[in-house]
């Protein structure tokens, strides 16, 4: 299998500085609220998040865009045998847009820890929606690929949930990245023997989540300051080259390179490589993909978008999207409409794309499957006794 399925895919068969740091509980690609945004954007605060904490336009918009991008990759997976265009499209923005939410994911899970209602909202927020989800899509390709006997299997992720089991894992070793000295390195040499490491298998997709783990441990260790650095015009600027030879790289790479290295679901053995292409490939992705992914944070705007608020229902629009990206393949509509293979056909595809996944992060959507995403299961945890002293006055 290589397409989008695969990054996502199926089994294999810059604010100023603040006093208190973001609230680890929020899920990655959901609402994270921080401080202190009008100073650092010379603009008025955006109005404050329900939690009566101030939300910073960038990160919504930043992870608003990177699902928008998400939706337009699963659409032109399709298209890359016909069209060489497609395929460097493909090719570049796999290179950066899931290292963006998981840089974005570590960030806001750096207060993480043991405390009670965190690891609450981690079962509910991130458990919770793996195991519903997981067992939706499963049901759903039973019915729309006719294969009635296709597993239920909470230990091997299908299509998208893969995200939602690597999260979790994330966040469980989050107290460790931050007593150890050298995080960053760590985590990388972890990524490069997972890399060479084709007994790992497909239990919990390890492989993604030990190979995407560097990008995690790097949203851990950055502070507000360090997205200043890209928040300007000249990084702005510079950017634009950087993306232009990117786009050039993949358009000669597209018919000469695997896709797949960028799924990081397989070592270097699985992939027909010899065994330290692992490592090699590993390292130069993974400087490839930080630039790209700073070029990107130089281009997502600091102010209040029309489509700011959408950045809080991203997770939504992760998970309900992928039913419309597989039930594509199995009802063969890019077999039955030819007219997606053209110039227009493919822009088309591409807009029709971004209206969609932003049209399932929108409030009325968030609220129609919150039961899914966001339960709050007060029955199913324990009362620790100041809370039932607190009742029973």
């Amino acid at each position: 299998m290589n397409n989008l399925a695969q990054p996502h895919s199926e089994r294999r068969t810059p604010l100023p500085p603040t006093r208190t740091a973001p609230d680890s509980a929020d899920t990655a690609v959901k609402d994270a609220p921080v401080t202190g945004g009008a100073r650092q954007t010379g603009r008025k605060p955006d109005a404050p998040a329900k939690n009566g904490k101030q939300r910073d336009a960038f990160f919504d918009n930043a992870k608003y865009l990177a699902i928008v991008l998400v939706a337009m990759g699963h659409s032109w997976e399709p298209l890359r045998d016909g069209s060489r265009s497609a395929a460097a499209l493909y090719i570049t923005v796999y290179a950066f847009h899931m290292p963006a939410f998981i840089i974005i994911s570590g960030y806001f899970s750096r207060s993480f820890d043991m405390r009670k209602d965190r690891l609450q909202r981690l079962i509910t927020g991130v458990a919770v929606p793996y195991i519903l989800f997981e067992t939706a899509y499963t049901l759903f390709k039973r019915v729309a690929d006719d294969d009635p006997g296709y597993p239920i299997s909470l230990l091997d992720p299908w299509y998208l949930t893969w995200f939602l089991v690597a999260l979790f894992i994330w966040r469980l070793t989050t107290p460790i990245w931050k007593i150890v000295r050298w995080p960053v390195p760590l985590a990388l040499a972890i990524a490069v023997l997972a890399s060479v490491s084709p007994d790992i298998g497909d239990d919990l997709d390890l492989q993604r989540v030990l190979q995407f783990l560097p990008f995690f441990v790097i949203g851990l260790c950055l502070k507000p300051e360090h997205f200043l650095l890209v928040r300007n015009k000249r990084a702005r600027i510079l950017a634009v080259p950087v993306f232009a030879a990117a786009l050039v790289f993949a358009y000669w790479a597209a018919p000469r390179m695997n896709a797949a290295w960028f799924y990081h679901r397989d070592s270097a053995q699985e992939l027909a490589a010899p065994w330290w292409s692992g490592a090699v490939m590993t390292l130069a992705m993974f400087g490839c993909s930080l630039v790209l992914v700073a070029c990107f944070f130089a281009w997502v705007p600091g102010r209040k978008m029309w489509f700011t608020a959408l950045g809080a229902g991203t997770l939504y629009g992760y998970l309900l999207h992928g039913f419309l990206a597989k039930g594509s393949r199995f009802w063969g509509w890019y077999d039955d409409f030819h007219w997606v293979h053209t110039p227009l056909g493919a822009i088309a595809l591409t807009l029709i794309a971004g209206t969609i996944i932003t049209v399932l992060c929108t409030p009325p959507v968030q609220r129609m499957f919150r039961f899914a995403m966001e339960p709050k299961m007060n029955w199913a945890f324990k009362k620790d006794a100041a809370e039932v002293a607190r009742h029973r006055k």
